[in-house]
């Protein structure tokens, strides 16, 4: 009896099994065979992993007007696995391009590291014509969708150099760092390039069910698995885009530099470098790459290049107040001194040479008319001074104390690729001239900022600012501060001291820079109304060409509010193009206008690239 009770039991588990699965059987058939609801579901809908890219960070001027911004741009993405059926004859109507481009980009989006089954950029940054001709037409596109994205936006054209600009990421930068792909977009230079890991935010993802018309039709899930991207961090930078287009203004025509900094915190009021371009052309697809090519090959104005930060040139008679400087911290001279001049140096035979300036003068007058022949001695006092054995150590002596003014270093800005100058060092000379062939008067020169002496504008600028201090320097900076917060790098609040320490030796040099812009001095015309300039002209020898023009000053004398360096290319005497560009700023900058209408007609009509206006009349 228990046997027949157990075997009964088996046969009902047995049949309650089978039941179950002849109603899977039959509901599967009806599903697969029947009815084609799920069928057409599952090729009619996809989910496409669609990455959301962050607006990039605003960058504001020092009063908060804005210099960079955003607008919306659209990428056509492909996934080349999906495409089978693409109305590809029209796609490449949209796109005008052909069909062997087409082939290329498509062969492009299948080879790493990209895959047939990832998506990746196939048009970028279309125009809105296309973008909008697109959008009619995307059903018949197959594997295709659009990627919003945004691209900068300059409201002003200006400051180019310093903003920098935004480029593609290469195919080594995306090996290297797995936050970009390649077609991503990143800083290449500039502001962008030096805070591109604050203004670029964080990515987000989002998936979304697209239909058989490559139509977004919902979120996949609600959206519980999509992350938000994070926005870039807003910059405030220290220029005055005022001061900034004003200055490029007067620099136009020319080739150059100007850098203006704020000596009690070295923040970059203004960075010009001439000639610019607008930051626009540098934005977009096709125009862009257009844009780029042109500006890239222009090489008689060489547009791209940055002469601020990466052209060296010879800082002529600017030189001589570091100088003036080091010998009076060391005791070899002081305000009364003075040294012949014959219009020229007489141990050399009048060389270098000199112009006419009413004989010897003292200290601050040496530097008022710049006596070359004053500055050969200066230079050669230093040098042979017989506390050092040897000379050699009285020429690294001098070397390094030049070089905590800044010339021969990085001053580690926040900006890329500032070169360091040059500062001849003994190995070279001993190569050049062989050991023990060389003395101070073989390179008598270097006294009067020549020979292999080399500065870069944005070193002048910093030079200037030291001396308005009154021996010391905060690194040069664009940036106030990094977001909402507005935190700053704590390297740009230390202070650095240079090798100079002795007030009255500033107090000396500093009488000398102001009298350069009163009666009898280099730079006299230039003087300001009811602003104390202290100046320096400087005539930079150039062996490719006529002189280069240089000028550096700080105003007002006490408790300075600006300090600027400029340097104007083959225009001969520093009085005569720099000196106007500098003061005609400075009154901008401390007035908010110019008293001198007739000077600032005369500069920026000059086009000396084409030597239209060049004088051949100045000083020093």
């Amino acid at each position: 009896m228990r046997n027949v009770q157990l075997s009964d039991r088996k046969l009902i588990i047995g049949g309650f099994f089978c039941l179950i699965a002849l109603i899977y059987i039959i509901r599967l058939f009806y599903i697969q065979v029947i009815d084609d609801q799920y069928k057409l579901a599952a090729d009619n809908n996809a989910i496409r992993r669609m990455t959301e890219y962050p607006v990039r960070g605003y960058i504001f001027d020092r009063k908060g007007k804005l210099l960079v911004q955003n607008e919306p741009s659209y990428d056509l993405m492909i996934v080349p696995k999906e495409t089978k059926g693409c109305d590809t004859i029209s796609l490449c109507e949209v796109l005008q391009i052909n069909k062997t481009e087409y082939l290329r980009r498509f062969k492009k989006a299948c080879q790493a590291p990209n895959s047939p089954r990832k998506e990746s950029i196939f048009e970028k940054q279309m125009s809105a014509p296309t973008y909008a001709a697109l959008q009619e037409k995307l059903y018949r596109f197959k594997g295709f969708f659009v990627q919003k994205r945004t691209v900068r936006k300059y409201p002003r054209p200006i400051a180019a150099h310093l903003l920098g600009y935004v480029g593609e990421v290469t195919k080594e930068k995306a090996e290297k760092d797995f936050y970009y792909r390649e077609g991503d977009y990143i800083g290449v230079s500039g502001i962008e390039k030096s805070y591109e890991e604050v203004l670029r935010g964080k990515k987000g993802v989002q998936k979304a069910i697209t239909d058989v018309h490559n139509k977004i039709i919902g979120r996949y899930m609600n959206g519980k698995d999509d992350t938000l991207a994070v926005p870039g961090k807003p910059l405030y930078c220290s220029i005055d885009m005022t001061l900034q287009e004003y200055g490029e203004l007067l620099m136009k025509g020319k080739k150059g530099a100007v850098v203006a900094i704020e000596p009690s915190t070295g923040e970059i009021l203004a960075l010009i470098s001439a000639p610019s371009y607008d930051p626009n052309l540098l934005v977009g697809g096709k125009e862009r790459s257009r844009n780029f090519t042109k500006l890239y090959y222009d090489s008689l104005n060489l547009p791209l290049f940055n002469r601020a930060l990466t052209a060296m040139y010879p800082p002529g008679s600017i030189f001589k107040l570091i100088d003036a400087l080091i010998a009076q911290n060391d005791g070899l001279i002081n305000r009364s001194t003075v040294f012949p001049c014959a219009m020229g140096y007489p141990p050399m035979g009048g060389k270098p040479k000199c112009h006419a300036h009413g004989g010897g003068k003292n200290l601050p007058g040496s530097i008022s008319v710049s006596c070359n022949s004053y500055y050969s001695y200066v230079f050669r006092e230093i040098v042979d001074q017989k506390k050092y054995p040897n000379f050699i150590d009285g020429y690294n002596h001098w070397r390094e104390t030049v070089k905590t003014f800044g010339p021969g270093t990085h001053l580690e800005t926040d900006l890329p690729y500032d070169k360091p100058g040059n500062v001849p060092s003994v190995e070279y000379y001993n190569k050049v001239f062989g050991k023990n062939g060389w003395r101070s008067n073989t390179i008598v020169s270097l006294g009067i900022g020549q020979a292999e002496l080399l500065l870069v504008p944005l070193q002048m600028a910093n030079v200037v600012a030291a001396i308005a201090n009154r021996g010391f320097y905060y690194t040069p900076h664009c940036i106030q501060g990094v977001g909402n917060e507005k935190f700053l790098d704590k390297r740009f609040k230390q202070k650095h001291y240079v090798g100079v320490q002795k007030q009255e030796a500033y107090q000396n040099v500093i009488d000398g820079m102001q009298g350069a812009m009163e009666p009898g001095g280099t730079a006299y015309a230039n003087r300001l109304k009811d602003i104390i300039v202290c100046g320096k002209t400087g005539t930079a020898q150039n062996p490719h060409g006529q002189s280069h023009a240089v000028f550096l000053a700080f105003a007002p004398r006490d408790n300075p509010k600006i300090a600027i360096a400029c340097i104007v290319e083959n225009a001969g005497f520093g009085g005569v193009w720099s000196a106007p560009v500098v003061t005609l700023m400075m009154e901008k900058y401390l007035k908010g206008k110019t008293d001198r209408p007739e000077v600032e007609k005369r500069v920026m009509a000059a086009d000396l690239i084409n030597g239209k206006n060049l004088l051949s009349t100045g000083f020093h």
